[in-house]
């Protein structure tokens, strides 16, 4: 049985184009048997951002939290828990302003833990989530992944780092490119990526 993880950012509903490519991977999912689905929809279930009051949560001794803490710190966990279930992490997200949206960025503030999720050594930083491989479901209003544009991506290489520092080097991504580009454009950009997302399916059976 393989285990998935998918994480959908887009607040955008069914008008999304990465939920959509998100949408069609789960349907290849469920037509192979004992495959497992968990998934976090943080666009229509934002986490609250990072401030100072989580913060606390996290380094504060347990026996010294009080009720809204322990609560915060009991999702933190739940969501680093879910982490270390999954043998792929699905990432969905469309770019906003050159980089990843801040739903999917809270998503990683709260599961980048130190002595959880990554360690330091004295050779440095260590990730603790080594043999899971992630999948990246990306849309842009534009053309970033080759030409003039492509040293404005701020989204996917940030994304392959936050998920390098914690062990997962095995990344595929599959971007929907072109979306505000025209009808013609975001039309072609669409079914080109939905293709590409159902040429993954014949590598799902390689990872139970």
């Amino acid at each position: 049985m393989s285990k998935y993880l998918v994480i959908q950012s887009s607040v955008r509903g069914a008008d999304s184009a990465s939920g959509q490519l998100a949408d069609r991977f789960k349907n290849q999912l469920r037509t192979i048997p004992d495959n497992e689905i968990v998934e976090r929809d943080l666009g229509g279930n934002p986490l609250p951002v990072l401030d100072g009051a989580l913060l606390g949560a996290l380094f504060t001794p347990a026996d010294g939290l009080d009720a809204e803490q322990k609560a915060q710190r009991a999702l933190v966990t739940a969501l680093i828990d879910e982490l270390k279930a999954a043998d792929t992490v699905v990432l969905s997200a469309g770019m906003y302003n050159f980089g990843a949206p801040v739903q999917l960025k809270t998503w990683f503030d709260y599961v980048l833990q130190a002595g959880r999720t990554f360690q330091y050594t004295a050779s440095g930083p260590e990730g603790l989530m080594k043999g899971k491989r992630a999948i990246l479901l990306v849309a842009t209003g534009g053309v970033y992944s080759e030409g003039p544009a492509a040293t404005a991506d701020f989204m996917v290489p940030h994304l392959k780092q936050l998920l390098a520092f914690i062990g997962i080097t095995d990344v595929t991504v599959v971007r929907a490119e072109g979306m505000a580009l025209g009808p013609d454009a975001a039309r072609a950009g669409l079914e080109k990526a939905l293709s590409e997302v159902g040429t993954l399916q014949e590598n799902l059976l390689a990872y139970r």
